[in-house]
């Protein structure tokens, strides 16, 4: 793998923790239009199921060569997407993005285990930097990132699939991008719909409460989320899972900083110092590699 590819996908997934980090905003839209909670990931993930169609249709000889295995790896990348989500509607924000957080520990761990990949000081640094910045965020363990309640639980699970799906798509090298991307969100559409229709089939939403969302929904997803969730999938394709869940922390960063403009939650010196911590968690391993490589240069 050349050096050009690694520092794009090093570059892809910076960016898709940024564009995570204002998921919340079009969540948020549809459950202040009076949607039920499971109801709310349900439309969410139905518009880019739709976006997507004509481009699974157009390589669906390319989704069947996939087999079982792309399915599963789509599954994983999903349903992780389905508990943050929902985490999202019955937690606050910082606490889902928070406890999913951990993921760099979770893929770390995993990654030894079956990619051999080895932790090194720089990695284990970063996650001290990383776990640190959270805790400050948290009140300097005054609060201590535990699940308090079914919206925390859901964070710290979406997490850990996540890092699940990041060794996968790192152990199958030959899925494309694309077809996980499709996958991604048929998967996340049919496990909250499921759940939708099970536990909350009264709360089929009108159409007259979800038209006024709409427009925002469309912004987010053309401009924002179906890019993010490419680059997201892509970039892990050529990286350490471990790392990978360090540069999404970008979404902490963009998250915590959109929530205390946006929502109003607290923003002062308390968390302006966690998220320097985290930024540098995210980019210390990035960094000190790309300056190492210019040593040998010289």
């Amino acid at each position: 793998m050349t050096k050009s590819i690694e520092f794009r996908a090093k570059l892809a997934c910076l960016y898709a923790g940024a564009v995570w980090g204002l998921f919340w905003i079009p969540l948020r839209a549809l459950e202040d239009a009076g949607l039920h909670e499971l109801w709310i990931t349900a439309v969410y993930f139905l518009i880019p199921t739709v976006c997507l169609l004509p481009i699974n249709l157009w390589r669906w000889q390319k989704v069947m060569s996939g087999g079982i295995q792309l399915q599963i790896t789509a599954m994983l990348s999903g349903g992780a997407l389905l508990l943050y989500s929902t985490s999202i509607v019955y937690t606050e924000v910082v606490r889902a993005m928070l406890l999913f957080y951990l993921t760099p520990v979770w893929a770390t761990i995993l990654a030894r285990f079956f990619l051999n990949d080895a932790i090194t000081p720089t990695r284990v640094a970063s996650m001290v930097l990383a776990v640190t910045g959270m805790l400050t965020i948290f009140g300097l363990g005054a609060q201590f990132p535990v699940p308090q309640n079914i919206g925390d639980w859901l964070g710290l699970g979406s997490g850990f699939l996540w890092a699940i799906a990041m060794v996968r798509i790192r152990m199958i090298k030959s899925h494309s991008a694309i077809e996980l991307t499709v996958g991604f969100f048929q998967w996340s559409l049919i496990f909250s719909a499921v759940a939708a229709f099970l536990i909350a089939p009264e709360h089929i939403p009108s159409i007259e409460k979800v038209l006024p969302a709409l427009p925002l929904l469309i912004i987010f997803m053309a401009l924002l989320v179906l890019p993010g969730t490419y680059a997201s999938l892509w970039g892990p394709k050529f990286l350490s899972p471990g790392i990978v869940g360090l540069l999404f922390m970008t979404e902490i960063v963009v998250g915590a900083i959109s929530v205390a403009l946006l929502a109003g939650e607290p923003f002062g010196v308390r968390e302006i110092t966690g998220v320097i911590l985290i930024a540098g968690a995210s980019l210390l391993e990035p960094f000190l590699s790309l300056h190492f490589s210019r040593t040998k240069h010289y």
